[in-house]
């Protein structure tokens, strides 16, 4: 392809020259203004096959003005550059139609591809309509190069219903970014469901994710919806998916095969009208070599893979991360905390194995035992010590709940060895075991319901509905704190 007329708006001199002389070395003509006046002026007099134009600048938004030169300039593409690096500003940047999406200080090599491809489109198609603003407050935090990679990615799928598999070890955040995905999508007035395979008994997998008639098996009173429906218009999560059963994940790639799927126990097929995101830990392709998943659902679900960086991968992340979590303490009613610069030098120096959750963990752990306005890296090196100890303490009660749970089990059944089980048995195992469960697992986290639902394997919504249920009042959850 030939060489393209390329303007270039952006009021820093210097990097008005860097960017010039590096697409001039890549072939290109190049125009290079600093301010958005000159740009329309030299648009208007028909400078410019591509527009690269940074999103601060002295009379305006970079961002504001995409769509009106995609209104005016339609065969225009646009690549932004911003230094405001947040999933926001990718976001808006691609809704509004840009080509491109760079955050500063950005690869030169990275920006003459993008140019090129602009190109491309700027001679061969029409560029994209604008779209809405969103200003929600987002829940992803991180200006590191590693996230911004995510950013772009998240924007990109954003509009469409592509199938999304987020890829990411525990703690990294994959349902926050499962949640982005859905709220700043079209399907963002309808429901986002999430279910986690990890944590629903074999047995009931198939129930949870197509619901159930009445009579479909023993203890089935009633109609009951799976979570397909609850999500119908919306999206659903499948969390921990690589944990999914071989006969339910058969039953998962019909449905994504046919759009339809039918209740346990149902005839008549249902519309499945939901947008699929997954998340994993696990490698599914080792998975898939082992025998242990379905290769066809692997390449359903990996239209569009999002790699969610570990903690330790984007240390710039962590002061920011660290003191958003302080601000979300002191929002819950514990006292607000400040970091000294050696207190962020030691959290920079931790491996974070367990990630962006265990940042979140001991900072509010920091907030509620600190005893300094001000925290230091002496407070943090206590509070990561901490942490092991209660670590090991949830792990050690959730081995003894598991053997009690047994034992229970075990014995109720042997009564029931020589005669028929009476209906309503599974409500009747409820009953005895989810309040002792509930307990014991609040007493682990020392009241916390956040790590007791953790612990339990369902969020914190649940924990409180269950505790009302079982009549667990509030005081009593207090007094294990």
């Amino acid at each position: 392809m030939s060489p393209g007329k390329i303007l270039v708006v952006d009021d820093d001199a210097a990097i008005r020259t860097v960017v010039s002389e590096a697409l001039k070395q890549a072939g290109h003509e190049v125009r290079a203004v600093p301010d958005l006046a000159s740009m329309r002026l030299a648009l208007a007099e028909g400078y410019g096959e591509v527009l690269v134009t940074d999103v601060m600048l002295p009379d305006g938004n970079g961002l504001d003005v995409v769509p009106e030169i995609i209104s005016s300039y339609p065969n225009l593409p646009v690549i932004v550059l911003s230094a405001q690096n947040t999933l926001a500003t990718a976001v808006r940047a691609t809704e509004r139609g840009a080509f491109e999406y760079l955050p500063k200080p950005f690869d030169l090599d990275e920006l003459a591809r993008a140019v090129q491809d602009a190109l491309v489109l700027s001679r061969k198609e029409e560029s994209s309509t604008e779209g809405d603003d969103h200003h929600e407050p987002l829940p992803l935090i991180g200006r590191s190069a590693a996230m911004q990679e995510v950013y772009r990615t998240i924007a990109r799928v954003v509009p469409n219903d592509l199938t999304v598999l987020v890829l990411g070890e525990s703690g990294t955040g994959k349902e926050l970014v499962a949640r982005a995905i859905h709220d700043l999508g079209p399907r963002s007035k309808k429901s986002f469901v999430a279910i986690n395979m990890a944590a629903i008994p074999r047995e009931l997998i198939e129930s949870e994710l197509f619901g159930h008639e009445r009579g479909a098996f023993t203890g089935a009173q009633a109609r009951t919806s799976g979570r397909f429906e609850q999500a119908q218009g919306g999206t659903l999560f499948l969390d921990e998916i690589g944990d999914m059963p071989m006969d339910a994940q058969t039953r998962l790639l019909r449905v994504l095969q046919s759009g339809e799927f039918t209740t346990v126990g149902g005839a008549r097929a249902i519309r499945a009208d939901v947008r699929i995101i997954a998340a994993t830990n696990k490698d599914l392709r080792k998975l898939v070599e082992a025998g242990q998943f379905r290769e066809d659902l692997f390449y359903r679900l990996n239209v569009v893979p999002v790699r969610i960086p570990p903690l330790r991968a984007r240390a710039d992340d962590i002061a920011e991360l660290a003191r958003y979590f302080l601000d979300q303490a002191a929002a819950l009613g514990l006292p607000r905390k400040t970091l000294n610069p050696d207190a962020v030098n030691r959290l920079m120096a931790h491996p974070w194995p367990g990630n962006v959750r265990e940042l979140e963990n001991l900072m509010r752990r920091l907030a509620a035992l600190s005893r300094e306005e001000a925290i230091t890296a002496g407070a943090v090196e206590q509070g990561l010590l901490e942490g092991v100890e209660n670590k090991e303490s949830l792990g050690q009660t959730a081995g003894s709940l598991g053997e009690a749970m047994e034992l229970y089990l075990a014995r109720l059944f042997a009564a029931y060895d020589r005669s028929l089980p009476p209906d309503g048995l599974y409500e009747r195992v409820l009953a005895e075991i989810e309040p002792p469960l509930l307990l014991l697992s609040l007493a682990a986290a020392r009241g916390n319901q956040v790590r007791a639902a953790r612990l339990l394997g369902m969020n914190r919504n649940t924990l409180r509905k269950k505790l009302a249920e079982r009549g667990i009042d509030a005081p009593t959850v207090r007094r294990m704190g």
